[in-house]
């Protein structure tokens, strides 16, 4: 009896192991963060984005860059170059804006919203059809309460950075 339990255990465990041997080898081009990048895919660059919107942030398009840069370095297994990439991102900031999306007494905003508008060209390299010329918004909302805008603004935009480069990331690189 000891012996036919050993053997049925045995069975289990070897079949496990080979059921997890092809689970692993079937994801070879997916990772956790939900980007399926193929393997053949190595580099990719991301050009300046120029700020051209009417209300000029002087840093925002430095910190624009380098947040969608962050992005991919942390996400993704490829290595940014400045040229010959396998990928390349481009484009610029179109839009900053701040309107008020909620009216109190006196005619004063209760709140406000920062938007930033990126339009972004994508170029897949090694598969064209996945290229995309796109705009992408994203939005926070402030209460001049909280202080002026000024010294809300630095916050404001970190969160928006971090929401425009995950949907161009996703975009890109999960088919979202």
């Amino acid at each position: 009896m000891k012996l036919k339990m050993r053997r049925y255990l045995l069975h289990i465990k070897f079949l496990l192991l080979l059921s997890g041997i092809f689970i692993i080898q079937s994801c070879g081009t997916y990772s956790f963060s939900g980007a399926s990048i193929p393997a053949e895919m190595k580099t990719t660059s991301v050009q300046f984005f120029e700020n051209n919107s009417a209300l000029v942030v002087p840093y925002l398009s430095q910190q624009f860059t380098e947040a969608l840069k962050d992005r991919i370095r942390n996400q993704s297994r490829l290595s940014i170059v400045r040229t010959d990439a396998d990928a390349n991102f481009e484009g610029r900031i179109t839009d900053y804006t701040i309107r008020p999306v909620a009216i109190q007494g006196n005619d004063r905003a209760g709140l406000n919203r920062l938007t930033v508008t990126v339009s972004v060209k994508y170029t897949n390299n090694l598969n064209p059809e996945l290229n995309f010329e796109q705009s992408f918004q994203a939005f926070q909302e402030f209460s001049l309460n909280q202080g002026p805008i000024q010294t809300q603004e630095q916050k404001l935009l970190a969160l928006i950075n971090r929401q425009l480069t995950e949907d161009i990331f996703n975009k890109a690189f999960a088919n979202w």
